[in-house]
């Protein structure tokens, strides 16, 4: 069973009072809800670009690096092409985002490709995910925390999430 924690320290309390006001300005709430954090937002290529508009607009502040994966054909790892980063990616809380989490073997490889340059705290967004790419993730990344929307069920034969939404890259850039 999970634990629930209430922070009750009277400085917490004064934050939430200002986040509760109606009258907050967006700046100012936003600036409460991330402040003292230096945060990257990291998508996988393509499909993860699709996600970080959304992201750069809640946390105005964030940088945002980007990794390039394709699956080689004859081993169907992921392989990287492209990695760029902030200079000092190794000092931010960093948020890996891919709409779909199926396999795992791509959110693996950022994630490790990551850890290789020296960050310690990674999170992992999706939109959907699948029992299969959770349990990879798990086993590869333990100390990384994973946040999906969904749940699905299982992979096909395809490796594609059951019931899924279909090709999210696709489905974002209008390519299919």
């Amino acid at each position: 069973m999970s634990k629930v924690c209430v922070f009750d320290h009277p400085l917490i309390q004064h934050k939430l009072s200002v986040l509760r006001d109606k009258n907050t300005s967006v700046k100012v709430f936003r600036e409460l809800v991330i402040a003292g954090k230096k945060l990257a937002v990291v998508p996988i290529l393509r499909a993860g670009l699709g996600m970080v508009d959304g992201m750069v607009s809640m946390m105005p502040n964030v940088k945002v690096g980007h990794i390039g994966l394709f699956r080689d054909p004859a081993t169907l790892e992921p392989v990287k092409y492209y990695f760029k980063m902030p200079p000092d990616i190794e000092e931010r809380d960093v948020i890996v985002v891919d709409p779909m989490l199926a396999t795992g073997g791509s959110a693996s490889a950022a994630v490790t490709f990551l850890k290789e340059v020296g960050v310690k705290h990674i999170k992992l967004m999706s939109i959907i995910g699948a029992p299969e790419g959770v349990k990879r993730m798990q086993e590869d990344h333990p100390d990384v925390d994973i946040y999906v929307a969904a749940l699905d069920d299982h992979l096909n034969d395809h490796g594609y999430i059951v019931p899924g939404l279909g090709d999210a890259g696709d489905r974002i850039f209008g390519t299919k």
